[in-house]
């Protein structure tokens, strides 16, 4: 699986693209975070990074040290809007844990924990399709659109207008934080040699391979 086979995954899994994942592929310019993460907050996320993909007889997001790995991710390569919305992610995260079972997120057993995971991810599934559903307008919308359009509807509107769409824009924290579980874990060192197909050189010379018959490659 190559890191473009994941990101596709990724966005099958979660109903989004990945968030931040234009700063895989160039430079970003939304500049380093001030805020830094906190060792709890680490902790926290490496257990929830746990829940999702807990160790078995194969290594968990732990032993991949995805809570390290978030921390770094969304300090350099989120927005600042995507940043408040994951820092308060955590925040919620434990007020949502002591809302339902009166403790905090760490307090938690598995069962508990696992099941405040799949309602989260109930939730944030949900949040991504009432996304999608709203950048797709309807026939009707969209001549609706035009419409105002034609009536050169002032530059003032038109600004509260893209500020209040960007702002609906934002993703749900859960879909960000398994986002992150997901890359951090298949890119690890650990996930690609213990989980993964491992194959330090791909696409090397065999100069003198078996042949069995099979048709030339085209290109």
């Amino acid at each position: 699986m190559n890191r473009r086979e994941l990101l596709k995954l990724i966005a099958l899994t979660t109903g989004t693209a990945m968030i931040g994942g234009k700063s895989l592929f160039a430079f970003s310019d939304v500049g380093q975070a001030g805020r830094l993460f906190s060792d709890d907050d680490v902790q926290r996320l490496n257990e929830l990074a746990e829940t999702i993909l807990p160790r078995t007889d194969t290594p968990g997001a732990k032993d991949a040290g995805v809570g390290e790995f978030m921390g770094v991710f969304v300090s350099a390569c989120y927005t600042p809007a995507e940043r408040e919305v994951f820092y308060l992610g955590l925040a919620q995260l434990d007020a949502r844990s002591r809302a339902a079972y009166e403790s905090d997120f760490m307090g938690l057993s598995g069962e508990q924990r696992l099941a405040l995971v799949t309602e989260l991810d109930r939730e944030a599934m949900m949040h991504a399709r009432e996304q999608t559903s709203r950048e797709q307008p309807t026939s009707a919308e969209a001549q609706s659109t035009e419409t105002q359009t034609a009536q050169n509807q002032t530059a003032d509107t038109q600004g509260s207008q893209e500020q209040a769409d960007s702002v609906e824009a934002l993703p749900h924290y859960f879909t960000m934080m398994k986002q992150l579980t997901l890359f951090g874990f298949f890119t690890s060192e650990v996930g690609a040699k213990e989980v993964l197909r491992y194959e330090a050189v791909p696409g090397r010379y065999d100069g003198c391979a078996p042949y069995s018959g099979e048709p030339a490659w085209a290109t």
